[in-house]
Protein backbone atom coordinates (compact mmCIF):
# COMPACT_ATOMS: atom_id res chain seq x y z
CA UNK A 1 0.00 0.00 0.00
CA UNK A 2 1.61 3.28 -1.31
CA UNK A 3 0.90 6.79 0.34
CA UNK A 4 -1.64 7.23 -1.71
CA UNK A 5 -3.77 4.21 -1.07
CA UNK A 6 -3.34 4.96 2.53
CA UNK A 7 -4.67 8.67 2.09
CA UNK A 8 -7.98 7.38 0.64
CA UNK A 9 -8.43 4.46 2.94
CA UNK A 10 -8.49 7.37 5.52
CA UNK A 11 -10.95 9.12 3.95
CA UNK A 12 -13.48 5.83 3.76
CA UNK A 13 -12.60 4.77 0.52
CA UNK A 14 -11.68 1.11 -0.57
CA UNK A 15 -9.12 0.76 -3.49
CA UNK A 16 -11.46 -0.52 -6.44
CA UNK A 17 -9.86 1.04 -9.71
CA UNK A 18 -6.37 -0.67 -10.72
CA UNK A 19 -3.74 1.47 -9.28
CA UNK A 20 -0.87 1.21 -11.95
CA UNK A 21 -0.41 4.37 -13.41
CA UNK A 22 2.78 6.15 -13.24
CA UNK A 23 3.59 9.79 -12.76
CA UNK A 24 4.59 10.12 -16.34
CA UNK A 25 1.67 8.47 -17.52
CA UNK A 26 -0.66 11.01 -15.61
CA UNK A 27 1.31 13.56 -16.86
CA UNK A 28 0.74 12.77 -20.42
CA UNK A 29 -2.79 12.37 -19.85
CA UNK A 30 -3.30 15.76 -18.50
CA UNK A 31 -1.03 16.84 -21.08
CA UNK A 32 -3.12 15.56 -23.56
CA UNK A 33 -6.41 16.98 -22.07
CA UNK A 34 -4.65 20.43 -22.07
CA UNK A 35 -3.15 20.32 -25.25
CA UNK A 36 -1.24 22.92 -27.12
CA UNK A 37 -3.63 22.85 -30.17
CA UNK A 38 -6.69 23.15 -28.46
CA UNK A 39 -7.87 27.11 -28.75
CA UNK A 40 -6.89 26.41 -32.81
CA UNK A 41 -10.48 26.98 -33.45
CA UNK A 42 -10.91 30.14 -31.51
CA UNK A 43 -7.81 32.12 -32.66
CA UNK A 44 -9.30 33.71 -35.41
CA UNK A 45 -12.38 34.93 -33.28
CA UNK A 46 -9.92 36.04 -30.47
CA UNK A 47 -7.52 37.82 -32.91
CA UNK A 48 -10.95 39.57 -34.71
CA UNK A 49 -11.89 41.17 -31.84
CA UNK A 50 -8.53 43.41 -30.99
CA UNK A 51 -6.32 42.20 -33.06
CA UNK A 52 -2.72 40.38 -31.89
CA UNK A 53 -1.25 42.41 -29.45
CA UNK A 54 -4.50 42.36 -27.05
CA UNK A 55 -4.37 38.35 -27.70
CA UNK A 56 -0.89 37.32 -27.02
CA UNK A 57 -0.06 40.06 -24.29
CA UNK A 58 -3.26 38.72 -22.97
CA UNK A 59 -2.38 35.03 -22.94
CA UNK A 60 0.72 36.30 -19.92
CA UNK A 61 -1.92 38.59 -18.03
CA UNK A 62 -4.31 34.73 -18.17
CA UNK A 63 -1.19 32.73 -17.47
CA UNK A 64 -0.42 34.67 -14.43
CA UNK A 65 -3.58 34.69 -12.75
CA UNK A 66 -4.43 31.14 -13.61
CA UNK A 67 -1.26 29.94 -11.83
CA UNK A 68 -2.94 31.06 -8.06
CA UNK A 69 -5.77 28.43 -8.97
CA UNK A 70 -3.36 25.57 -10.51
CA UNK A 71 -1.44 26.11 -6.91
CA UNK A 72 -4.39 26.17 -5.05
CA UNK A 73 -5.61 23.01 -6.77
CA UNK A 74 -2.45 21.26 -5.97
CA UNK A 75 -2.69 21.91 -2.71
CA UNK A 76 -6.16 20.67 -2.17
CA UNK A 77 -5.60 17.23 -4.64
CA UNK A 78 -2.33 16.54 -2.77
CA UNK A 79 -4.43 16.20 0.25
CA UNK A 80 -7.53 14.40 -0.86
CA UNK A 81 -6.28 12.15 -4.15
CA UNK A 82 -9.60 10.64 -4.85
CA UNK A 83 -11.29 9.96 -8.37
CA UNK A 84 -14.33 12.03 -7.08
CA UNK A 85 -11.70 15.27 -6.71
CA UNK A 86 -13.70 18.34 -6.70
CA UNK A 87 -16.89 17.67 -5.32
CA UNK A 88 -14.88 15.19 -2.51
CA UNK A 89 -12.88 18.53 -2.04
CA UNK A 90 -15.83 20.67 -1.53
CA UNK A 91 -17.64 18.65 0.79
CA UNK A 92 -14.93 17.81 3.21
CA UNK A 93 -13.25 21.35 3.29
CA UNK A 94 -16.67 23.09 3.50
CA UNK A 95 -17.65 20.82 6.78
CA UNK A 96 -20.65 19.07 7.72
CA UNK A 97 -22.94 21.83 7.41
CA UNK A 98 -22.32 23.29 3.96
CA UNK A 99 -20.69 20.14 2.90
CA UNK A 100 -23.58 18.42 1.00
CA UNK A 101 -24.79 21.32 -0.69
CA UNK A 102 -21.15 22.37 -1.51
CA UNK A 103 -20.68 18.72 -3.12
CA UNK A 104 -23.72 18.58 -4.88
CA UNK A 105 -23.11 22.22 -7.13
CA UNK A 106 -19.39 21.19 -7.47
CA UNK A 107 -20.58 17.80 -8.61
CA UNK A 108 -22.68 19.15 -10.97
CA UNK A 109 -20.94 22.09 -12.72
CA UNK A 110 -18.08 19.47 -12.91
CA UNK A 111 -20.28 16.62 -14.63
CA UNK A 112 -21.38 19.17 -17.44
CA UNK A 113 -18.50 20.77 -17.84
CA UNK A 114 -16.46 17.65 -18.74
CA UNK A 115 -18.63 16.12 -20.81
CA UNK A 116 -19.13 19.43 -22.58
CA UNK A 117 -15.78 19.34 -22.76
CA UNK A 118 -15.79 15.97 -24.93
CA UNK A 119 -18.40 18.01 -26.77
CA UNK A 120 -15.73 20.73 -27.75
CA UNK A 121 -12.88 18.26 -28.72
CA UNK A 122 -15.22 15.83 -31.16
CA UNK A 123 -16.25 19.10 -32.68
CA UNK A 124 -12.37 20.62 -33.15
CA UNK A 125 -11.70 17.19 -34.27
CA UNK A 126 -14.22 16.72 -37.28
CA UNK A 127 -13.36 20.68 -37.98
CA UNK A 128 -9.69 19.77 -38.54
CA UNK A 129 -10.83 16.88 -40.61
CA UNK A 130 -13.07 18.95 -42.79
CA UNK A 131 -10.66 21.63 -43.43
CA UNK A 132 -7.83 18.56 -44.66
CA UNK A 133 -10.31 17.12 -46.67
CA UNK A 134 -11.34 20.25 -48.14
CA UNK A 135 -7.76 20.95 -48.56
CA UNK A 136 -6.39 17.51 -50.16
CA UNK A 137 -9.50 17.71 -52.74
CA UNK A 138 -8.82 20.88 -54.24
CA UNK A 139 -9.42 23.48 -51.92
CA UNK A 140 -12.74 25.89 -51.74
CA UNK A 141 -11.74 27.77 -55.10
CA UNK A 142 -10.77 24.73 -56.56
CA UNK A 143 -13.99 22.32 -56.42
CA UNK A 144 -12.59 20.60 -53.05
CA UNK A 145 -15.61 19.39 -50.80
CA UNK A 146 -16.86 20.30 -47.66
CA UNK A 147 -18.55 18.84 -45.38
CA UNK A 148 -22.06 19.80 -45.08
CA UNK A 149 -24.06 20.30 -42.10
CA UNK A 150 -24.99 16.19 -41.92
CA UNK A 151 -21.90 15.21 -42.83
CA UNK A 152 -20.41 16.83 -40.05
CA UNK A 153 -22.36 16.07 -37.66
CA UNK A 154 -21.55 12.07 -38.83
CA UNK A 155 -17.90 12.83 -38.34
CA UNK A 156 -18.75 14.42 -34.73
CA UNK A 157 -20.44 11.08 -33.65
CA UNK A 158 -18.27 8.86 -35.20
CA UNK A 159 -15.03 10.45 -33.01
CA UNK A 160 -17.18 10.47 -29.77
CA UNK A 161 -18.21 6.76 -30.76
CA UNK A 162 -14.05 6.06 -31.38
CA UNK A 163 -13.38 7.42 -28.40
CA UNK A 164 -16.01 5.44 -26.59
CA UNK A 165 -14.60 2.20 -27.40
CA UNK A 166 -10.78 3.07 -26.91
CA UNK A 167 -12.00 4.10 -23.06
CA UNK A 168 -13.45 0.61 -22.04
CA UNK A 169 -9.84 -0.51 -22.19
CA UNK A 170 -7.68 -0.90 -19.70
CA UNK A 171 -6.58 2.18 -18.47
CA UNK A 172 -2.94 1.29 -19.09
CA UNK A 173 -4.19 0.94 -22.93
CA UNK A 174 -5.26 4.73 -22.81
CA UNK A 175 -1.95 5.67 -20.76
CA UNK A 176 -0.38 4.35 -23.67
CA UNK A 177 -1.80 6.42 -26.27
CA UNK A 178 -1.45 9.29 -24.46
CA UNK A 179 2.20 9.11 -23.79
CA UNK A 180 1.78 8.66 -27.59
CA UNK A 181 -0.55 11.92 -27.89
CA UNK A 182 2.28 13.94 -25.68
CA UNK A 183 5.18 13.27 -27.62
CA UNK A 184 2.95 13.97 -30.76
CA UNK A 185 1.99 17.22 -29.16
CA UNK A 186 5.71 17.97 -28.37
CA UNK A 187 7.41 17.44 -31.81
CA UNK A 188 4.69 18.11 -33.78
CA UNK A 189 4.47 21.59 -31.90
CA UNK A 190 7.76 22.32 -31.88
CA UNK A 191 7.51 21.31 -35.77
CA UNK A 192 4.74 23.92 -36.30
CA UNK A 193 5.99 26.35 -34.12
CA UNK A 194 9.46 26.50 -35.88
CA UNK A 195 8.75 25.79 -39.31
CA UNK A 196 5.44 27.41 -40.14
CA UNK A 197 7.60 31.30 -39.52
CA UNK A 198 10.13 30.24 -41.75
CA UNK A 199 7.92 28.91 -44.70
CA UNK A 200 5.73 32.03 -44.48
CA UNK A 201 8.93 34.65 -45.19
CA UNK A 202 8.01 37.21 -45.15
CA UNK A 203 6.82 37.63 -41.67
CA UNK A 204 4.90 40.03 -39.94
CA UNK A 205 7.54 42.44 -38.19
CA UNK A 206 7.41 42.06 -34.38
CA UNK A 207 5.77 45.78 -34.10
CA UNK A 208 2.77 44.26 -35.56
CA UNK A 209 2.73 41.09 -33.76
CA UNK A 210 3.63 42.56 -30.09
CA UNK A 211 1.84 46.16 -30.35
CA UNK A 212 -0.77 46.32 -32.93
CA UNK A 213 -4.69 47.13 -32.04
CA UNK A 214 -7.43 46.62 -34.03
CA UNK A 215 -10.94 46.55 -33.56
CA UNK A 216 -13.32 44.87 -36.44
CA UNK A 217 -16.37 46.66 -35.26
CA UNK A 218 -17.94 46.04 -39.16
CA UNK A 219 -17.79 42.33 -38.55
CA UNK A 220 -18.50 42.10 -34.65
CA UNK A 221 -20.34 44.68 -33.84
CA UNK A 222 -18.23 45.68 -31.02
CA UNK A 223 -17.19 49.62 -30.80
CA UNK A 224 -16.33 49.54 -26.93
CA UNK A 225 -12.20 49.04 -26.47
CA UNK A 226 -12.68 47.50 -23.27
CA UNK A 227 -15.04 44.82 -24.26
CA UNK A 228 -13.28 43.62 -27.41
CA UNK A 229 -10.17 42.99 -25.44
CA UNK A 230 -12.00 41.13 -23.01
CA UNK A 231 -13.39 38.69 -25.52
CA UNK A 232 -9.92 38.61 -26.90
CA UNK A 233 -8.96 36.88 -24.13
CA UNK A 234 -11.19 34.28 -24.31
CA UNK A 235 -8.96 31.98 -26.45
CA UNK A 236 -6.26 32.20 -23.05
CA UNK A 237 -8.94 31.37 -20.66
CA UNK A 238 -10.30 28.28 -22.42
CA UNK A 239 -6.72 26.97 -23.39
CA UNK A 240 -5.36 27.28 -19.56
CA UNK A 241 -7.84 24.51 -17.73
CA UNK A 242 -8.22 21.02 -18.00
CA UNK A 243 -4.79 20.18 -15.54
CA UNK A 244 -7.55 18.72 -12.82
CA UNK A 245 -7.80 15.49 -15.15
CA UNK A 246 -4.61 14.35 -13.15
CA UNK A 247 -7.01 14.76 -10.18
CA UNK A 248 -9.49 12.56 -11.41
CA UNK A 249 -6.81 9.82 -11.96
CA UNK A 250 -5.39 9.62 -8.58
CA UNK A 251 -7.15 6.33 -7.38
CA UNK A 252 -5.31 4.92 -10.35
CA UNK A 253 -2.09 6.30 -9.62
CA UNK A 254 0.85 5.37 -7.55
CA UNK A 255 1.92 8.17 -4.93
CA UNK A 256 -1.00 10.13 -6.22
CA UNK A 257 -1.07 12.63 -3.02
CA UNK A 258 2.78 13.56 -4.71
CA UNK A 259 2.22 12.61 -8.67
CA UNK A 260 -1.26 14.30 -8.66
CA UNK A 261 0.30 17.86 -7.78
CA UNK A 262 3.50 17.64 -9.69
CA UNK A 263 0.95 16.78 -12.90
CA UNK A 264 -1.24 19.79 -12.41
CA UNK A 265 2.11 22.17 -12.00
CA UNK A 266 3.89 20.73 -14.67
CA UNK A 267 1.56 20.49 -17.71
CA UNK A 268 0.25 24.09 -16.50
CA UNK A 269 4.08 25.10 -17.14
CA UNK A 270 4.75 23.65 -20.41
CA UNK A 271 1.07 24.23 -22.29
CA UNK A 272 1.63 27.77 -20.64
CA UNK A 273 5.04 28.27 -22.60
CA UNK A 274 4.29 25.83 -25.76
CA UNK A 275 1.05 27.70 -26.07
CA UNK A 276 1.93 31.42 -26.18
CA UNK A 277 4.78 29.93 -28.81
CA UNK A 278 2.07 28.50 -30.76
CA UNK A 279 -0.02 31.69 -31.33
CA UNK A 280 3.05 33.55 -32.15
CA UNK A 281 3.98 31.51 -34.68
CA UNK A 282 0.01 31.83 -36.01
CA UNK A 283 0.48 35.65 -35.51
CA UNK A 284 3.75 36.15 -37.19
CA UNK A 285 2.48 34.24 -40.25
CA UNK A 286 -0.12 36.12 -41.22
CA UNK A 287 -1.00 37.78 -44.64
CA UNK A 288 -3.43 39.43 -45.15
CA UNK A 289 -5.66 39.78 -42.23
CA UNK A 290 -9.16 40.66 -43.93
CA UNK A 291 -8.59 37.46 -46.09
CA UNK A 292 -8.71 34.93 -43.12
CA UNK A 293 -12.64 35.65 -42.86
CA UNK A 294 -13.60 35.93 -46.65
CA UNK A 295 -15.98 33.11 -46.76
CA UNK A 296 -14.70 33.08 -50.64
CA UNK A 297 -11.54 32.10 -50.00
CA UNK A 298 -9.32 28.64 -49.79
CA UNK A 299 -10.84 27.24 -46.57
CA UNK A 300 -14.15 29.02 -46.94
CA UNK A 301 -13.66 31.41 -44.32
CA UNK A 302 -14.36 28.52 -41.59
CA UNK A 303 -10.88 27.67 -39.90
CA UNK A 304 -8.29 31.13 -40.03
CA UNK A 305 -5.88 28.99 -39.01
CA UNK A 306 -6.06 26.61 -41.41
CA UNK A 307 -5.77 29.42 -43.64
CA UNK A 308 -3.06 30.99 -42.42
CA UNK A 309 -1.14 27.47 -42.64
CA UNK A 310 -2.36 26.96 -46.20
CA UNK A 311 -1.55 30.76 -47.11
CA UNK A 312 2.59 30.31 -45.97
CA UNK A 313 2.27 26.66 -47.90
CA UNK A 314 1.27 28.13 -51.14
CA UNK A 315 3.03 31.33 -51.30
CA UNK A 316 6.21 29.48 -50.67
CA UNK A 317 6.22 25.74 -52.54
CA UNK A 318 2.35 26.73 -54.80
CA UNK A 319 1.21 23.48 -52.66
CA UNK A 320 -0.87 22.39 -50.09
CA UNK A 321 0.68 19.11 -49.25
CA UNK A 322 2.81 20.60 -45.90
CA UNK A 323 -0.72 22.78 -44.86
CA UNK A 324 -2.27 19.26 -44.70
CA UNK A 325 0.79 17.30 -42.99
CA UNK A 326 0.43 20.26 -40.32
CA UNK A 327 -3.06 19.98 -39.83
CA UNK A 328 -3.33 16.46 -39.71
CA UNK A 329 -0.97 17.03 -36.73
CA UNK A 330 -3.28 19.23 -35.34
CA UNK A 331 -6.01 16.59 -35.80
CA UNK A 332 -4.12 13.76 -34.05
CA UNK A 333 -3.77 16.17 -30.74
CA UNK A 334 -7.49 17.04 -30.87
CA UNK A 335 -8.33 13.38 -31.15
CA UNK A 336 -5.63 12.54 -28.08
CA UNK A 337 -7.26 15.16 -26.35
CA UNK A 338 -11.01 14.17 -26.59
CA UNK A 339 -9.81 10.61 -25.82
CA UNK A 340 -8.15 12.16 -22.71
CA UNK A 341 -11.64 14.39 -21.48
CA UNK A 342 -13.47 11.23 -22.43
CA UNK A 343 -11.24 9.33 -19.54
CA UNK A 344 -11.76 12.34 -17.42
CA UNK A 345 -15.47 12.67 -18.10
CA UNK A 346 -16.01 8.77 -16.95
CA UNK A 347 -14.16 8.83 -13.94
CA UNK A 348 -16.13 12.10 -12.90
CA UNK A 349 -19.90 10.14 -13.51
CA UNK A 350 -18.43 6.94 -11.80
CA UNK A 351 -17.28 8.66 -8.36
CA UNK A 352 -20.77 10.81 -8.39
CA UNK A 353 -22.33 7.42 -9.01
CA UNK A 354 -20.90 6.05 -6.48
CA UNK A 355 -21.92 8.68 -3.67
CA UNK A 356 -25.82 8.08 -5.30
CA UNK A 357 -25.31 11.80 -6.69
CA UNK A 358 -26.91 10.59 -10.68
CA UNK A 359 -30.23 9.04 -11.30
CA UNK A 360 -29.69 5.30 -11.45
CA UNK A 361 -26.91 5.23 -10.07
CA UNK A 362 -26.20 1.68 -9.20
CA UNK A 363 -25.58 0.92 -13.50
CA UNK A 364 -23.48 3.95 -13.99
CA UNK A 365 -21.07 2.95 -10.75
CA UNK A 366 -20.29 -0.39 -12.69
CA UNK A 367 -16.91 -1.28 -12.84
CA UNK A 368 -15.93 -4.05 -15.64
CA UNK A 369 -14.54 -7.01 -14.13
CA UNK A 370 -11.39 -7.28 -16.11
CA UNK A 371 -10.21 -4.55 -17.58
CA UNK A 372 -11.40 -2.43 -13.77
CA UNK A 373 -12.38 0.44 -15.94
CA UNK A 374 -16.35 2.41 -15.33
CA UNK A 375 -17.30 0.72 -18.93
CA UNK A 376 -21.31 2.08 -18.20
CA UNK A 377 -20.19 5.62 -17.20
CA UNK A 378 -18.12 6.17 -20.44
CA UNK A 379 -20.96 5.36 -22.74
CA UNK A 380 -23.02 7.81 -20.89
CA UNK A 381 -20.86 10.43 -21.17
CA UNK A 382 -20.83 9.81 -25.42
CA UNK A 383 -24.38 9.39 -25.32
CA UNK A 384 -25.10 12.72 -23.87
CA UNK A 385 -22.14 14.12 -26.05
CA UNK A 386 -23.66 12.77 -29.08
CA UNK A 387 -26.86 14.04 -27.96
CA UNK A 388 -25.15 17.89 -27.85
CA UNK A 389 -24.35 17.65 -31.38
CA UNK A 390 -27.59 17.73 -32.83
CA UNK A 391 -28.33 21.34 -33.24
CA UNK A 392 -25.39 21.03 -35.59
CA UNK A 393 -27.91 20.44 -38.40
CA UNK A 394 -29.46 23.58 -37.70
CA UNK A 395 -27.18 26.52 -35.64
CA UNK A 396 -24.23 28.30 -36.55
CA UNK A 397 -23.15 28.87 -32.58
CA UNK A 398 -23.40 25.37 -31.47
CA UNK A 399 -19.40 25.24 -30.81
CA UNK A 400 -19.69 28.83 -29.13
CA UNK A 401 -22.51 27.28 -26.53
CA UNK A 402 -20.45 24.05 -26.01
CA UNK A 403 -17.33 25.82 -25.70
CA UNK A 404 -18.78 28.06 -23.22
CA UNK A 405 -20.79 25.76 -21.18
CA UNK A 406 -18.08 23.46 -20.91
CA UNK A 407 -15.93 26.33 -19.29
CA UNK A 408 -18.01 27.99 -17.20
CA UNK A 409 -19.12 24.52 -15.86
CA UNK A 410 -16.05 22.69 -15.89
CA UNK A 411 -13.81 25.99 -14.13
CA UNK A 412 -16.86 26.89 -11.92
CA UNK A 413 -16.43 23.51 -10.35
CA UNK A 414 -13.04 23.98 -9.46
CA UNK A 415 -14.77 27.63 -7.48
CA UNK A 416 -16.40 25.90 -4.70
CA UNK A 417 -13.53 24.07 -3.14
CA UNK A 418 -11.06 26.57 -3.54
CA UNK A 419 -14.08 29.17 -1.41
CA UNK A 420 -13.98 26.42 0.92
CA UNK A 421 -10.54 26.17 1.36
CA UNK A 422 -9.83 30.20 1.95
CA UNK A 423 -12.83 30.46 4.53
CA UNK A 424 -12.10 26.57 6.56
CA UNK A 425 -10.58 27.03 10.18
CA UNK A 426 -6.65 25.84 9.02
CA UNK A 427 -6.85 23.23 12.03
CA UNK A 428 -9.62 21.25 10.10
CA UNK A 429 -7.26 20.86 7.13
CA UNK A 430 -5.02 17.61 6.89
CA UNK A 431 -2.11 19.03 4.60
CA UNK A 432 -0.32 16.03 1.88
CA UNK A 433 3.00 17.05 0.79
CA UNK A 434 2.30 19.20 -1.17
CA UNK A 435 1.48 22.19 1.11
CA UNK A 436 1.00 26.17 0.65
CA UNK A 437 0.75 27.11 4.95
CA UNK A 438 0.59 30.82 4.84
CA UNK A 439 0.15 31.58 1.64
CA UNK A 440 -3.08 29.48 1.21
CA UNK A 441 -5.37 32.74 1.93
CA UNK A 442 -4.14 35.28 -0.82
CA UNK A 443 -3.58 32.72 -3.16
CA UNK A 444 -7.22 31.06 -2.74
CA UNK A 445 -8.40 34.63 -2.70
CA UNK A 446 -7.11 35.73 -5.96
CA UNK A 447 -7.75 32.09 -7.66
CA UNK A 448 -11.59 32.35 -6.41
CA UNK A 449 -11.99 35.60 -7.75
CA UNK A 450 -10.13 34.86 -11.45
CA UNK A 451 -12.48 31.80 -11.54
CA UNK A 452 -15.78 34.30 -11.36
CA UNK A 453 -14.24 36.25 -13.80
CA UNK A 454 -13.23 33.90 -16.07
CA UNK A 455 -17.25 32.34 -15.63
CA UNK A 456 -18.70 35.62 -16.42
CA UNK A 457 -16.93 36.41 -19.54
CA UNK A 458 -17.54 33.20 -21.41
CA UNK A 459 -21.66 33.67 -20.49
CA UNK A 460 -21.31 37.50 -22.62
CA UNK A 461 -22.78 37.89 -26.52
CA UNK A 462 -19.81 37.52 -28.68
CA UNK A 463 -21.55 39.46 -31.50
CA UNK A 464 -23.83 42.36 -32.00
CA UNK A 465 -26.64 43.09 -33.26
CA UNK A 466 -27.89 39.99 -31.41
CA UNK A 467 -29.33 37.52 -33.74
CA UNK A 468 -31.34 34.25 -33.12
CA UNK A 469 -28.26 32.47 -35.53
CA UNK A 470 -25.62 34.23 -33.76
CA UNK A 471 -26.76 34.36 -29.77
CA UNK A 472 -24.67 32.98 -27.17
CA UNK A 473 -27.17 30.37 -25.90
CA UNK A 474 -24.51 29.13 -23.55
CA UNK A 475 -26.56 31.12 -20.44
CA UNK A 476 -29.81 30.06 -21.20
CA UNK A 477 -29.02 26.54 -21.82
CA UNK A 478 -27.01 26.84 -18.55
CA UNK A 479 -29.18 28.58 -16.82
CA UNK A 480 -31.71 25.83 -17.13
CA UNK A 481 -29.76 23.11 -16.42
CA UNK A 482 -28.49 24.06 -13.03
CA UNK A 483 -31.53 25.48 -12.40
CA UNK A 484 -33.38 22.09 -12.42
CA UNK A 485 -30.36 20.77 -10.54
CA UNK A 486 -31.31 23.40 -7.91
CA UNK A 487 -35.16 22.23 -8.14
CA UNK A 488 -34.12 18.82 -7.37
CA UNK A 489 -31.65 19.76 -4.56
CA UNK A 490 -34.37 21.58 -2.70
CA UNK A 491 -37.54 19.63 -3.48
CA UNK A 492 -35.62 16.18 -2.86
CA UNK A 493 -31.93 15.56 -2.70
CA UNK A 494 -31.07 17.29 0.13
CA UNK A 495 -32.69 14.91 2.21
CA UNK A 496 -31.06 12.29 1.40
CA UNK A 497 -27.90 13.16 -0.67
CA UNK A 498 -24.89 13.77 2.02
CA UNK A 499 -21.82 14.62 -0.23
CA UNK A 500 -19.37 11.18 -0.63
CA UNK A 501 -20.96 8.10 0.93
CA UNK A 502 -17.68 5.84 2.84
CA UNK A 503 -17.37 2.16 1.16
CA UNK A 504 -14.18 0.84 2.88
CA UNK A 505 -16.79 -1.29 5.12
CA UNK A 506 -18.62 -2.20 2.18
CA UNK A 507 -17.98 -5.90 0.83
CA UNK A 508 -17.17 -5.64 -2.76
CA UNK A 509 -19.80 -6.04 -5.34
CA UNK A 510 -22.49 -4.34 -3.62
Amino acid sequence: MDSGEKRLNELGYKQELRREMTQFKTLAITFSCMSVFTGTPLYGQSLRYSGPACLLWGWVVVTFFTWFVGLAMAEICSSFPTTGSLYFWSAHLAGPRWGPFASWCCAWLETIGVIFGIGTQAYSVSQALQMIILLSTGTNKGGGYFASRGVFLCMYMSITIIWAVLNTFALRVIAFLNIISMWWQVIGGLLVIIMLPLVAQPIQPASYVFTHFETSTESTGISSIPYAAILSLLLAHFCLYGYDASAHLTEETKGSDKTGPAAILSCMGIISVFGWAYYLALTFSVRDLDYLYDPSNETRGALVPAQIIYDAFQSRFHSSTGAIVFLYIIFVSFFFCGLSVTTTAARVVYALSRDRGIPFSPAWRKVHPKSRVPTNAVWLCAAICMLLGLPILKLDVVFTAIISISTVGWVGGYAIPIFARLVMDEENFKPGPFYLGKARRPICLIAFLWICYTCSVFLLPTVYPLKWRTFNYAPIALGGCLALIMLWWFLDARKWFKGPVRNIDIPNGN
